[in-house]
């Protein structure tokens, strides 16, 4: 194949409808839009969500929840994780960014207790579970909450 042999995949390339130019171009006159009525008017058309005057299926669910607003959500790691730190390692949450641990932080760090921690490491974070900090204590190693 060369340069000048490329072509576009078959029917990708469309041609946009010229309308209102005459009866012989097939989109004249109307342009599509049919006879009269409100979809047929210039900025006519109804706003999304209506539903023809029926009672719309926003207004006809009903609210529920609560979103607070002050909410706090942590970035959660648990103690398996942590076995892929040298022994001794002072882990921290922007260790935990560096290395790919943790997406992102949001309003602190979590330690959770899931697995085992095989390894004596100090561990800062914001929070941390009372069977994570159990195991780590029993690993060796130490919890410091910032």
């Amino acid at each position: 194949m060369k340069l000048h042999e490329l072509k576009p995949a078959e029917g990708s390339r469309k041609k946009r409808k010229r309308l209102g130019r005459g009866i012989a171009a097939g989109q004249g006159k109307t342009a599509g839009r049919g006879h009269k009525g409100q979809k047929a008017r210039s900025g006519g058309g109804v706003r999304p969500g209506f539903e023809g005057g029926q009672n719309p299926i926003y207004r006809r669910l009903p609210k529920r929840g609560f979103t607070n607003p002050n909410r706090v959500e942590y970035a959660i790691v648990n103690l398996d994780v942590l076995n892929r730190f040298e022994e001794g390692t002072e882990v921290t949450p922007e260790l935990l960014m560096e290395t790919g641990v943790v997406k992102s932080l949001k309003d602190g760090l979590k330690v959770l207790g899931d697995g085992e921690l095989n390894k004596k490491l100090t561990i800062k974070a914001h929070k941390f579970s009372k069977s994570a900090t159990e195991k780590i204590t029993a690993a060796g190693g130490a919890t410091e909450v910032i």
